[in-house]
């Protein structure tokens, strides 16, 4: 790191401690009863994270009075905004007139899953607590329905909290020895791992992974969807993030056909969710009328607050006319953001109302960036913490991994302001973030 750019952050640190004292005490009481702080590893920011108090339509509020526009969209969970009236007239009719914890069958279940698997073609599905849920009950699945152990997955994958791959299995992860990690776009490297390895139940993938907005390529899901059919293994495409990109799904853009699919975020209407479907003869592994079945417990996961949210979410504000035009104005904002970084070490990826922020010291461009490996030897973590940190100055709430996610209560002019945000600061850094003639 040049000491140009040690001053720049140096400076840009000292202005965020000097506008966030209350934050900062928060975080001081915080650490006496949570391990750093904290409950959530991604949310941890040095020298401390921002508290925030309030979010309200796509506006949040932290403990010092600053407003911020908020572009993180809780991880692409937070479609809705704060507080969008339709669900919270959902939310508290539920809390009214149906009653929290029914401990029992009930008619909203029946009614959200009939809306899933009419929106994104399932056969069956079942509901849990989250997208890591989905994700590790979809894989049960798969190994009993095939009789087999090993699952293939992706460098740069994630699938949730103990189901993520940033370059080898993370050390929390479950079932570590049941692995078999592949290159991500690597069609080759599956075709090799399916025919080296004859215990493989399943193979999992984002066809757009949430750590850095990278895309499959149609080969690669292609290569996927044949030679898992060929070897007789399932095929579980992860839509935890990516099911807000077209009505049916990302899946329905790109012309592929899982065997099962996960989903999660967005679809709990603000409140926790996961839910996982396909194939009526795999998901038939779980009908707890047949012989040898398996178990699917869960306090929560039929819980009606949740049903009824996500319910009213999903047939009455995110419907198929709204998800066109709220991906229609992510791709006209990445475009902007595209032209704004030309001649940086910035770049920006995506599709739809999802996208990534990277900064790489060779100015990497999308077109080169077909896995997590290609960023990791030439990502440039000064200049993101510094865009990261000029970006909160500027009242914008972003991630220090430059992750975006558009959410339905963002107005047009709020984009217009951010993209101008980031002009000006390649104004302002020209000299640290130009890219040179060598590049």
């Amino acid at each position: 790191m040049s000491a140009t750019i040690a001053e720049a952050i140096d400076a840009a640190t000292a202005r965020y401690a000097d506008k966030n004292p209350k934050s900062k005490l928060l975080f001081e009481r915080a650490r006496e009863s949570l391990p750093g702080g904290n409950t959530r590893t991604l949310l941890y920011t040095a020298p401390f994270p921002i508290s925030i108090r309030k979010g309200e339509g796509h506006t949040l509020i932290d403990e010092d009075e600053h407003i911020y526009q908020d572009f993180v969209g809780e991880m692409t969970a937070g479609l809705y905004g704060h507080s969008h009236p339709r669900l919270q007239e959902a939310i508290i009719a539920a809390v009214k007139d149906i009653g929290l914890n029914l401990g029992a069958t009930n008619p909203y279940e029946q009614r959200y899953a009939e809306l899933i698997c009419s929106r994104f073609g399932l056969g069956r599905m079942r509901f849990t607590n989250s997208g890591t849920e989905a994700n590790l009950h979809c894989m049960a699945a798969a190994r009993r329905f095939t009789g087999r152990r090993k699952i293939i997955v992706f460098r740069g994958g994630y699938h949730g909290s103990v189901l993520s791959f940033p370059s080898d299995a993370a050390p929390n992860n479950v079932d570590q020895g049941d692995w078999i990690l592949v290159q991500y776009n690597d069609a080759n490297g599956i075709k090799h791992a399916l025919s080296e390895n004859r215990d493989v139940a399943a193979v999992v993938v984002e066809a757009m992974q949430g750590n850095g907005a990278i895309s499959a390529s149609p080969e690669f899901l292609k290569t996927i969807r044949d030679e898992t059919t060929r070897a007789g293994a399932v095929f579980i495409l992860d839509e935890v993030v990516t099911s807000r990109l077209s009505p049916g799904g990302l899946r329905k853009l790109v012309g592929v056909e899982p065997d099962l699919v996960t989903m999660g975020k967005y679809l709990g209407g603000g409140l926790p969710f996961g839910a996982f479907g396909g194939r009526a003869d795999i998901m038939s592994v779980y009908d707890p009328s047949s012989p040898g079945y398996l178990t699917h417990n869960g306090t929560f996961q039929n819980n009606t607050v949740m049903l009824n949210a996500g319910y009213i979410g999903l047939s009455k504000v995110y419907t198929p006319d709204a998800v066109e035009l709220l991906n229609n104005r992510g791709e006209d904002m990445r475009r902007k953001l595209a032209d704004v970084f030309k001649g940086t070490k910035f770049c920006v990826t995506g599709r739809g109302s999802l996208m990534c922020v990277h900064a790489t010291n060779t100015g990497l461009q999308p077109s080169h960036m077909t896995c997590k490996d290609d960023i990791m030897s030439v990502d440039a973590l000064d200049l993101r913490k510094l865009f990261w940190l000029d970006m909160l100055d500027a009242g914008f709430w972003v991630q220090p991994r430059g992750s975006i996610a558009l959410n339905l209560q963002i107005p047009d002019e709020a984009i217009s302001e951010f993209v101008e945000a980031v002009a000006k600061f390649c104004s302002k850094y020209k000299e640290l973030i130009a890219l040179s003639d060598a590049n």
